[in-house]
């Protein structure tokens, strides 16, 4: 038989980071998950990925209090930020630039983040980051 779904939930948890501390503990406590399975499942499935990179996690968790998790890619501001070596985007960025990347690095997070990408080529997908590099005021050379 199948199990019953109780629901879902979205949470941005660092890659290999989890701890039963907040967000995640209340968050999953409130829904009658077991805190420290997920953080342990969640940490080895991460440990491949960089420490710290924000991964966003959905959790489906069942009636029978079991869940399952999908960690889909860190967002492409983080790697955005990563690449051109700035610490946050520009406050205007239409008229101030604070930062530049180059064609190849946004190529390669276009490669990294394909599978989470509503697209069907790599060069739709540098579209979707240079877009996302336009917004945060990183230039592109």
């Amino acid at each position: 038989m199948a199990k019953k779904k109780v629901g879902s939930m979205k949470l941005q948890v660092p890659a290999g980071q989890a701890n039963p501390s907040p967000p995640v503990g209340p968050a999953l406590g409130q829904r009658g998950i077991n805190i420290m399975e997920f953080c342990k499942a969640f940490n080895a499935k991460t440990q491949e990925m960089e420490q710290g990179a924000p991964c966003p996690t959905v959790i489906t968790y069942y009636q029978d209090k079991s869940f399952t998790m999908e960690i889909k890619t860190p967002p492409a501001s983080w790697y955005l930020k990563k690449a051109a070596k700035v610490k946050s985007g520009a406050k205007t960025p239409s008229r101030q630039t604070v930062g530049t990347v180059t064609a190849k690095q946004v190529r390669e997070i276009a490669e990294a983040k394909m599978k989470d990408l509503n697209a069907n080529s790599v060069e739709q997908a540098m579209k979707i980051i240079l877009g996302s590099a336009r917004s945060m005021g990183i230039e592109v050379k």
